[in-house]
C-alpha cells in the first residue's frame, strides 16, 4: 500500500512538472483560429497561395526546424529565424493545380520545438478546395 502511494504521488508530481515545461513552451496561436484553410473552387493552372499568419504564445523562442506536404504539389514556406515570444510569423502553402482536376485536401507537417495540443509529435496544417477544368484557350502554368 505504502508503494501504491509513492508511485501514486511521484506520477502527480511528473504530470505537475510536464504541465508545467508545457506553460512556459512555445505555442502556435493561428489568426484563422483553424488549421484548416478550404480554397473554395479553383481553375486548374495557377499556383493556389495560402498564409497562415501566427503569433507564439509560449514564453520561448519558437524555432520551426522544417515544414513538409503530404505531395509534391503542396510546398510550405517557413520563418527560418526562431519566433520569439509575443511575435509573429506566417507560414505561406502553395498548391500547383495544374492538372489536378478533382476536389483534394493536403497537409503540412510542421517540425519544431512548440507545444503540440493533442500528444502529437508535430503541427498539422491543412489545405483543401476543388479544383476545375480551365477554360480552352486560358493561359495556364507550365511550372
Amino acid at each position: 500500500m505504502k508503494r501504491l502511494f509513492v508511485t501514486l504521488l511521484l506520477a502527480i508530481g511528473f504530470m505537475g512538472a510536464y504541465a508545467q515545461a508545457n506553460k512556459n513552451m512555445p505555442q502556435f496561436k493561428f489568426t484563422d483560429k483553424n488549421d484548416t484553410y478550404d480554397f473554395g473552387t479553383l481553375k486548374e493552372g495557377p499556383v493556389a497561395t495560402h498564409v497562415f499568419e501566427f503569433t507564439n504564445v509560449g514564453k520561448e523562442p519558437l524555432i520551426i526546424q522544417s515544414a513538409s506536404a503530404s505531395c509534391g504539389c503542396t510546398t510550405p514556406e517557413w520563418p527560418k529565424e526562431p519566433i520569439l515570444p509575443g511575435k509573429k510569423g506566417k507560414i505561406t502553402v502553395n498548391y500547383n493545380t495544374q492538372g489536378r482536376v478533382s476536389p483534394f485536401t493536403k497537409d503540412v507537417y510542421i517540425q519544431s520545438n512548440a507545444f503540440v495540443p493533442d500528444g502529437k509529435e508535430r503541427y498539422e496544417l491543412h489545405i483543401k478546395g476543388t479544383v476545375v477544368a480551365a477554360e480552352p484557350g486560358a493561359p495556364t502554368n507550365k511550372n
